[in-house]
């Protein structure tokens, strides 16, 4: 998506949620901000996560009892990993088939979130 955003700032945090592999908790994303580019805060962060919720340019990735996330909102649907030890969330792909036949007769499922718990291959060394 080549849509200008007002600060460099900015610019510099979409581009690290455009290269990340797995979804961002906002102090990762000013952690790596900030080792391309000194200087951004917490709160432009999260003001610019913000901005980019509103254009629909971003997905916020809600995990029970976990740290909002984000990611890029062109991924498509998939589900998430998390490392029960870093507690890292990462991107898996595709979808598990045939969910409708785990629902009650006579429901309808509209929508799902599948969430894998474990250790990630970094912990597991460990």
């Amino acid at each position: 998506m080549n849509v200008s955003y007002s600060t460099r700032q900015r610019e510099a945090i979409l581009d690290i949620l455009r290269r990340a592999d797995q979804p961002l908790t906002p102090g990762e994303i000013r952690e790596r901000a900030n080792q391309d580019s000194a200087g951004i805060g917490l709160a432009t962060v999260y003001r610019a996560l913000k901005a980019f919720m509103a254009r629909g340019v971003i997905a916020q990735v809600e995990i029970p009892g976990a740290s909002p996330c984000y990611e890029m909102a062109d991924r498509g649907h998939h589900h998430h990993f998390i490392c029960q030890h870093c507690q890292r969330v990462y991107d898996l792909p595709g979808c598990v088939r045939d969910l409708e036949a785990l629902a009650p007769r006579d429901f309808q499922v509209q929508r799902h979130e599948v969430i894998l718990y474990g250790l990630c291959s970094n912990c597991l060394e460990r």
